[in-house]
């Protein structure tokens, strides 16, 4: 092997995924440190790779979400031959394992996963216990190095204008994130959220609601229960989501991806779980707060509650929450 390998990682779908996957790329560059790392990822995740400085650059490929497309795959994995010494394939799906194939990369390491024999040159083992927690599957992928929680920079200067066009100040506000692209069983109750935020504005605090525009329905709700808050759902990017997340006193998030990024930028953290486990995957916060009821229904990990009453979510209390938040707010605030 070359003392400065190009390396090819095929990366996740989902930007908590995405945030987690840095474990990996800070074990490559600690094994590889003059290594070439490149991420192979869609457009929308370039706000988060360009922040992880493991990375030298970014190869998109343009496909459908979940779509197979054999024919581009094939075709674009041939363009990148000659480039590329080693992949690690992250996603566990066949298709995913066609590009680096195709580009006949002569190392093309990843977990078995869908019976990916021959696609793959080095199969890594993924001990049960790891099956569904992701940062440490990602890891292991390295198979060496130190694991390390993500880290994303930030970026100051876009961080205060943005700061100054919402009207909010560092420290001084605390950043909600009631969405889940996965589904409802992962979503703490409109009601509820908008109970916690007349909590914290009690306490002196402004409240901005954070999410794309597929969350902008539920924090318009919340924002009508909870007069005052600050509504940024679809009105701000991904990396401006980062830069002002990071400047919140506190987050309250569900297991979602702007969770992850709240830990990964080093903002304390209440998560809140329903059908998930924070047992798998919990934010790789210092300061962190991990609230789950522990139903013996719990977790199903099913996008809709497959009981149909969703007690998981809706028998967890704002007090609960709120005292989570309580014990991280009387820590000392980060610099």
């Amino acid at each position: 092997m070359a003392e400065s390998p190009t390396i090819l990682v095929i990366g996740p779908r989902w930007v908590g995924d995405m945030v987690m996957a840095q474990c990996l790329f800070s074990a490559l560059r600690e094994l590889h440190p003059n290594a070439a790392i490149d991420v192979l990822a869609p457009a929308w995740a370039a706000p988060l790779v360009k922040r992880m400085p493991e990375i030298r650059q970014q190869v998109e490929l343009p496909l459908k979400s979940g779509a197979l497309e054999f024919r581009t795959r094939r075709r674009f994995g041939r363009l990148l031959r000659g480039h590329y010494d080693m992949a690690y394939i992250m996603p566990g799906s066949w298709k995913s394992a066609l590009v680096p194939f195709f580009a006949r990369i002569p190392r093309r390491i990843g977990h078995l996963k869908e019976m990916r024999y021959g696609l793959l040159t080095d199969i890594v083992p993924l001990p049960d216990q790891v099956k569904r927690r992701t940062a440490q599957a990602y890891f292991g992928l390295a198979q060496g190095g130190t694991f390390r929680a993500p880290r994303l920079a930030i970026d100051t200067e876009n961080q205060a204008a943005l700061l100054g066009r919402f009207g909010l100040e560092a420290n001084k506000f605390v950043a909600l994130m009631p969405g889940a692209e996965f589904g409802p069983a992962k979503r703490w109750p409109s009601e509820r959220y908008a109970g916690l935020a007349g909590d914290m504005m009690a306490k002196g605090f402004r409240v901005a609601l954070f999410g794309s525009k597929n969350d902008a329905e539920v924090t318009a709700e919340i924002a009508t229960l909870a007069p005052g808050v600050v509504d940024l759902a679809g009105q701000t990017r991904l990396e401006d989501a980062i830069d002002l997340i990071a400047a919140a006193r506190l987050a309250v998030s569900n297991d979602s991806g702007l969770m992850h990024v709240a830990a990964a930028v080093g903002t304390p953290i209440v998560a809140v779980y329903g059908s998930t486990s924070p047992e798998n995957t919990p934010p790789l916060a210092e300061q962190r707060e991990l609230v789950w009821l522990g139903l013996s229904c719990s977790p199903c990990h099913q996008k809709i509650c497959p009981l149909g009453h969703l007690n998981c979510l809706k028998t967890l209390e704002v007090s609960q929450v709120a005292a989570a938040a309580e014990r991280l707010l009387e820590m000392p605030a980060a610099a």
